[in-house]
C-alpha cells in the first residue's frame, strides 16, 4: 500500500463554518490572536483565554466534517494515509481518518499548567480554579505562539515514508509546519489544494487551485 501523508491547514475547516483568524487582519473572533494564543495573553488575562477557548470547543458541536474531510477518509480504502493537521478542530476523527497528528494541540483536549504530558480528554467549559490533581490551573491542550511544537518530530519522521504529499487549505507560512515539505523524498510527488495558491506548478508540485471540496474531487479522479 502507498503511503499518503497529508499537511491539512484551516482551509479544509473553514468550509465546514470554522473561522480563521489569518483571513482577517490577524485578529481570531475579533480579539487580536496574541491576547488569546500566547503565554503572556494566558498569564495576563486567563479568564479571557479560557472563555475563548470554552466558545470555540462549543463551536465544534455546531459544525460538522464537509466532504473533503469525508473524501479524505475514503482514500484509507487503497492508501495508508497518515493525516498532519494544524487545525485544532476534530473534524477529520469525526470523518472517519483513522491516523490524525495535531501539530497545534486539540481543543477537546486540556493540560496541567506544570505538566505539558498531564492532558485529558475534555468536553465542557473550562473555568479559572479548575486544577489538575496536583493542584495547578489546567490550560487549553493548544501550541501557542512562542510555545515548542512537540509533535513536529514526529510529522518530519512520516513525511520521510511519504509515496505521495498531499497538503489541502493552509499558507504555507506558519512555520514549522510549512517546512515539512521540505521532508519529503526528492522524487515524491506534491499536491497543493488552496483557492489561493501560495506555490505554483512545477516539476514536483501540482497546484489544484480550488477550494478543498472541490480540491479533493479533482484529487481523487487523479488517484484513481
Amino acid at each position: 500500500m502507498k503511503h499518503i501523508v497529508v499537511l491539512t491547514g484551516a482551509g479544509i475547516s473553514a468550509e465546514s463554518g470554522i473561522k480563521t483568524f489569518r483571513d482577517a487582519d490577524g485578529l481570531w473572533e475579533g480579539h487580536d490572536v496574541m491576547e488569546v494564543a500566547s503565554p503572556q495573553g494566558f498569564a495576563r488575562n486567563p479568564e479571557l483565554v479560557l472563555n475563548f477557548y470554552n466558545e470555540r470547543r462549543r463551536q465544534l458541536n455546531e459544525v460538522k466534517p464537509n466532504q473533503a474531510h469525508k473524501d479524505l477518509a475514503t482514500l484509507e480504502n487503497d492508501y495508508k494515509v497518515t493525516i498532519i493537521t494544524q487545525n485544532v478542530d476534530d473534524l477529520h476523527e469525526r470523518a472517519g481518518s483513522r491516523d490524525v497528528i495535531h501539530l497545534h494541540g486539540e481543543l477537546r483536549k486540556i493540560r496541567s499548567t506544570n505538566n505539558e504530558n498531564d492532558i485529558k480528554v475534555w468536553e465542557e467549559d473550562l473555568k479559572l480554579g479548575d486544577t489538575c490533581e496536583k493542584g495547578y490551573q489546567l490550560r487549553p491542550h493548544i501550541v501557542w505562539f512562542g510555545e515548542a511544537v512537540p509533535m513536529i518530530e514526529k510529522a518530519v519522521e512520516i513525511c520521510y515514508t511519504a509515496d505521495i504529499l498531499v497538503i489541502i487549505g493552509t499558507s504555507m507560512q506558519v512555520y514549522p509546519a510549512a517546512s515539512l515539505i521540505d521532508y519529503v523524498q526528492p522524487n515524491t510527488p506534491i499536491y497543493y489544494i488552496d483557492p489561493k495558491p501560495a506555490m505554483s506548478n512545477n516539476g514536483k508540485v501540482t497546484v489544484i487551485a480550488k477550494s478543498a471540496t472541490e480540491g479533493m474531487k479533482d484529487l481523487l479522479s487523479t488517484l484513481k
